[in-house]
């Protein structure tokens, strides 16, 4: 996974506790999409974490809006702070792709947690879970919302979106009419075809 350069910066604030603060110029609603791949990669991570148990420090984050409010975010649960640090052992919480990852994985585990329409989207194993490609496309590129969740009707119309019909292809160019060709006179003694020269 590869981190555009991004000119908002993202501090990151131990605490003495051992908890995290992070301090982020930008909104939650303005963090980037990411790839399928990534999201899917980064599910299987916080799975095996939280198998192992390795559970990870709080984390606090701190978003500024562009009116210079802010929006704050607390991770204080044991699960999400493992899943949280599975993300950040994998691509690390430092940039905007990185927090994006890590909070729109959170986000699809709330979803799934309570969107009853979600549940046959999703199926659990013993070695994991499987998540219908357009539900895990939808979340890497849906925006969150301003307390980093996911809006259920933007994430419902990119589902629905997914599963129209492709278009048919485009028509080419008609082919050019072949010339006619000129009809041959007929015999003498016999009448001509229709529209034929005598």
């Amino acid at each position: 996974m590869h981190d555009a350069p991004h000119p908002r910066a993202i501090k990151i604030q131990p605490r003495p506790d051992g908890a995290l603060t992070y301090l982020i110029e930008m909104e939650p609603e303005a963090l980037p999409p990411v790839r399928v791949r990534d999201l899917a990669a980064a599910w299987d991570a916080a799975r095996a974490a939280a198998t192992a148990e390795a559970w990870g420090a709080p984390r606090f984050f701190r978003f500024r809006r562009a009116d210079d409010s802010f929006t704050d975010l607390a991770l204080a649960d044991p699960d999400a702070g493992c899943w949280a640090a599975a993300v950040d052992r994998m691509v690390g919480l430092g940039s905007a792709l990185g927090l994006s990852l890590c909070l729109r994985l959170l986000a699809l585990v709330d979803l799934l947690a309570h969107a009853r329409w979600a549940e046959k989207l999703f199926s659990l194993r013993r070695d994991g879970a499987e998540i219908d490609p357009a539900l895990l496309h939808a979340v890497a590129t849906v925006p969150l919302t301003r307390d980093a969740r996911f809006d259920e009707i933007r994430v419902r119309a990119s589902l629905s979106q997914a599963r129209l019909p492709a278009p048919p292809p485009s028509p080419g160019p008609a082919p050019a009419s072949p010339a006619r060709p000129r009809a041959a006179a007929a015999p003498r003694g016999r009448s001509s075809a229709p529209g034929a020269t005598p």
